[in-house]
């Protein structure tokens, strides 16, 4: 048995990297808790969604929710365990929010749902093919050291933000653009279950207890599930909006449940949608998938690998390579399966939060996502206000790399504040990335320094200034 954990430890590099198997299982158990949640809301975002046929996903004429649900688990599982295994770092993958929407309501809704998902898998094949190229791990090595811990620190309040909206405690307003609670008051159980738990949370990391954040998460869906029980808050609604968030915290009557996720693997075209739309618009669709994926990843990789401490003084991640490759296989196996892309998480940072820094961590993470195809039940009693304190906790972990930014240095400075704000302000990494990148090119233009600005950055910065016309070009084309 020693000399199994010894070669497990050689492996993954535990020891070297200052953590012990306790704190991989650990971190793997937090990140799965708080990224558990999209094994609900995928399926109830793209299996709800019809196609330009009026088909649902499975060729069917009604949703099939659980169906999509035990694919998505079932992806993320298999990639999570590739990147563990493969990558060898702490980042999990899963449907990535966000591309998963555009999918169902830009894509599948002037194609068959086989011909949105061949796009998603013919996008993550391109991405495959920059990386064995090595033009993606390049333009990953060309972005300056600051400008990264920029991306770093605008995913810690990104994160953030995610918790504060999740979990209810920050909402959109009349009047102005948020407001804290409802009508400005904390005036709901499962808001007071969230603060109760951001304190415990937040509390027990001061106090450098192991385990912090694992034990927030399970704490808090007790307390969530004792104070349903008594208080019957029930699940949020326009009727009800002091109701719990997409989860509701009670005991399933039926824990276990199986669909087979290997039938969704054959609802897929890689070349009908070209010839179902126009050339340009089905080349648009890629592109913003392609560009969305490409900078999410690189973003988040950079933010989760520099607050596990695996990011160098230059910026450089070990293993790169094979982490954007897995990240890319992700995409293609996410559209193969009908789940939509698959992509490295940001909520991977609550396990470093917890201690992982290896990818046993990941492991653990992808074997509960495939305990989770049969176990749905359980994992949809954890309310959005029980895994939101660790997010909230972990982007203040992920922003106090901030003090690695030189300030006093307005070519730096200004594009890292700008990719910092613009991440949750906007509700997107790879906004925030392009901002940064386009005004860092801009100002080493103006102050004559254009031969500081590295060759791809070059190419990278026109890619994003096409991203940010897409808008404009639709309309010229009369495509939107």
């Amino acid at each position: 048995m020693s000399d199994t954990r010894s070669a497990i430890d050689r492996y993954f590099s535990i020891s070297a990297r200052g953590s012990t198997f306790s704190r991989e299982i650990r971190g793997g158990l937090a990140t799965f808790f708080t990224m558990a949640y999209i094994v609900v809301l995928n399926p109830l975002i793209i299996a709800n969604g019809q196609d330009v046929e009026g088909q649902f996903i499975g060729d069917g004429t009604a949703p099939n929710v659980a169906l999509v649900a035990a694919g998505t688990a079932f992806v993320a599982g298999v990639m999570t365990i590739l990147m563990g295994v493969v990558g060898r770092v702490p980042f999990a993958m899963a449907a990535g929010l966000g591309l998963n929407a555009f999918v169902t309501f830009n894509i599948a809704s002037v194609m068959t749902w086989e011909e949105a998902m061949g796009l998603v898998f013919l996008e993550g094949i391109i991405i495959a093919l920059l990386v064995l190229t090595g033009l993606r791990t390049a333009i990953f090595h060309a972005i300056p050291a600051q400008l990264k811990t920029a991306i770093s620190v605008g995913i810690g309040l990104f994160i953030a933000l995610i918790g504060f909206v999740d979990a209810g405690f920050v909402r959109r307003a009349e009047g102005t653009p948020l407001e804290m609670g409802i009508a400005g008051n904390l005036t709901s159980w499962p808001i007071l279950v969230f603060v109760l738990g951001l304190l415990a949370t937040a509390a027990m990391v001061a106090r450098k207890v192991k385990g912090a954040i694992l034990i927030g998460i399970v704490g808090t869906t007790v307390l969530a599930i004792i104070v349903e029980a008594i208080a019957r808050a029930g699940s949020a609604s326009p009727e009800n909006p002091g109701g719990w968030q997409l989860n509701r915290p009670v005991l399933p009557s039926e824990p276990f449940a199986f669909h087979n996720p290997l039938t969704l693997f054959t609802e897929f075209d890689p070349f009908g949608g070209f010839v179902r739309v126009d050339l340009l618009l089905a080349g648009l669709f890629v592109f913003t998938l392609l560009i969305t994926d490409f900078f999410d990843t690189m973003g988040t990789v950079v933010g989760v690998g520099r607050q596990a401490g695996l990011v160098g003084e230059d910026g450089a991640l070990p293993r790169t390579k094979q982490i954007l490759l897995v990240d890319s296989i992700g995409a293609a196996a996410g559209g193969a399966g009908s789940v939509s892309s698959n992509t490295t998480y940001i909520e991977s940072a609550a396990g470093v939060g917890e201690g992982a820094r290896t990818g046993l961590a990941s492991v653990v993470t992808g074997l509960l996502f495939l305990i989770a195809i049969f176990f749905a039940p359980l994992v949809t009693m954890v309310p959005y206000e029980a895994a939101a304190p660790a997010l909230v906790v972990v982007g203040f972990l992920m922003m106090t790399s901030i003090r690695d930014i030189d300030w006093n240095d307005y070519e730096i400075a200004i594009p890292a504040f700008l990719a910092i704000v613009v991440m949750p302000f906007t509700y997107s990494i790879s906004n925030g990335i392009g901002v940064g990148f386009i005004t860092y090119v801009l100002i080493k233009l103006v102050r004559g320094r254009a031969r500081e600005i590295h060759p791809l950055l070059w190419g990278v910065t026109a890619l994003f200034l096409l991203y940010f016309a897409i808008g404009p070009i639709k309309i010229l084309f009369g495509l939107s």
